[in-house]
């Protein structure tokens, strides 16, 4: 097979792709149209397996840029709602929640002493210190500052 066949092949397969993309996007954006009553849809869709290639023009022309804002004005929509359901999901909680929810959690006697002390230096992004070392720091610290 000579090389100009095979660029003339490939050629007329990006045509055909671009085609079947194209009457995809139009089927899409008739059916997403939602100010477009249904007698308008079967009339569009009509026309387009019939004469596909007018038809696809024709919408094109008479629909193309109000196309663009429906295929916007969707996509804003699913931005907006998975932004909601990320909100919704995770929980916008600040620190000080945090914080005040470990201790309830102490109060009630849910969780002790040395686990508050863990999820807190965990809430506020230090390592967890434990109790007894953070007491020995501490002796060490006072016992130093006395000596001198």
């Amino acid at each position: 097979m000579p090389l100009w066949d095979v660029i003339v092949s490939i050629f007329w397969f990006m045509i055909l792709f671009t085609w079947i993309w194209l009457l995809i996007s139009i089927f899409g954006d008739i059916f997403r149209d939602h100010e477009l009553s249904g007698w308008g849809k079967a009339l569009w869709i009509l026309f387009l397996v019939v004469v596909p290639w007018l038809g696809a023009l024709v919408y094109l022309i008479a629909r193309g840029r109000s196309m663009n804002e429906r295929a916007r004005a969707q996509a804003l929509r699913h931005e907006q709602a998975f932004g909601q359901y990320v909100r919704e999901t995770a929980g916008a909680t600040s620190t000080a929640d945090e914080l005040a929810k470990l201790a309830d959690l102490r109060d009630r006697g849910t969780i002790s002493a040395e686990e508050f002390e863990q999820a807190k230096a965990k809430a506020l992004g230090r390592s967890p210190v434990q109790p007894a070392q953070a007491r020995r720091d501490q002796q060490a610290a006072t016992s130093s500052s006395t000596i001198t």
